[in-house]
């Protein structure tokens, strides 16, 4: 199972949960897929959806789902890691109009270039890598916080 997530704060992420319907049309994604819309206006046509859960029931999601489509959100992000699931990042875009600015973008970088995730910004690489995703081999994260990370949680802090 693929689980999309979107976050909780109070912007739109339209792209994402298009790409994903697309995607599934075009049948590169052929697994079960449950998505999260947030705030989102766009509604999946070819996979569940539900606007928010409590983070309990979002945790119990992460650890049934193979593959977790998430935003730049440190806390998603995080979470998936210490669960050890393989995480696509698709990062909020200003230019886009999903974010005030590029920080998850920035967020999504410090952790690709760690090993620990994989980086999609648009359609075509996100169908590449869940294409080809069982065959990256991703560092395996650990829960003591490295200087970037600690960097990156203080800089979230302060937004």
């Amino acid at each position: 199972m693929i689980l999309v997530t979107v976050g909780t704060q109070k912007f739109p992420f339209d792209r994402l949960l298009k790409m994903v319907d697309e995607l599934i049309d075009e049948k590169v994604i052929i697994d079960n897929v449950l998505g999260q819309v947030g705030y989102s206006s766009y509604k999946p046509l070819y996979y569940n959806s539900f606007d928010f859960k409590p983070e309990s029931e979002m945790n119990s999601m992460m650890k049934n789902a193979d593959i977790l489509i998430t935003h730049a959100g440190v806390g998603s992000i995080i979470t998936a890691l210490q669960l050890q699931k393989k995480v696509i990042v698709v990062p909020r875009i200003k230019h886009y109009g999903e974010h005030v600015d590029d920080h998850q973008l920035e967020i999504a970088e410090a952790y690709y270039q760690k090993g620990f995730i994989a980086l999609a910004k648009n359609k075509d690489q996100l169908a590449h890598l869940l294409k080809n995703v069982h065959d990256i081999k991703f560092q395996q994260y650990k829960t003591e916080k490295s200087t970037i990370l600690s960097s990156i949680q203080d800089f979230i802090e302060k937004i």
